[in-house]
C-alpha cells in the first residue's frame, strides 16, 4: 500500500463518517481539503465521486431530501 493508498483511505473514511453522523460533508469539505494540504477545495472533490461507499451515502441523502419534500 502507498502513502497515497493510506491518504486516499482517510478522505473516505473521514466524509464516510460525516455523512453517516448527519454532517454536511460538503460544508465541512474545506476542513478535510486543509488537513491533506490541498491548496484548493476542488482537489479534494474528487474523493467524493471516487469511492462507491461515498456515492451510496450521497445518494441515501439525496433520497430522504426528496422523500421529504413529496
Amino acid at each position: 500500500m502507498t502513502l497515497h493508498d493510506f491518504r486516499h483511505r482517510f478522505a473516505v473514511e473521514v466524509l464516510t463518517h460525516w455523512y453517516q453522523s448527519g454532517q454536511d460533508a460538503w460544508r465541512m469539505l474545506p476542513v478535510l481539503s486543509t488537513y491533506l494540504g490541498h491548496i484548493y477545495v476542488a482537489g479534494t472533490y474528487w474523493y467524493l465521486s471516487g469511492s462507491p461507499e461515498l456515492m451510496a451515502q450521497a445518494m441515501a441523502r439525496l433520497e430522504r431530501r426528496w422523500g421529504e419534500s413529496s
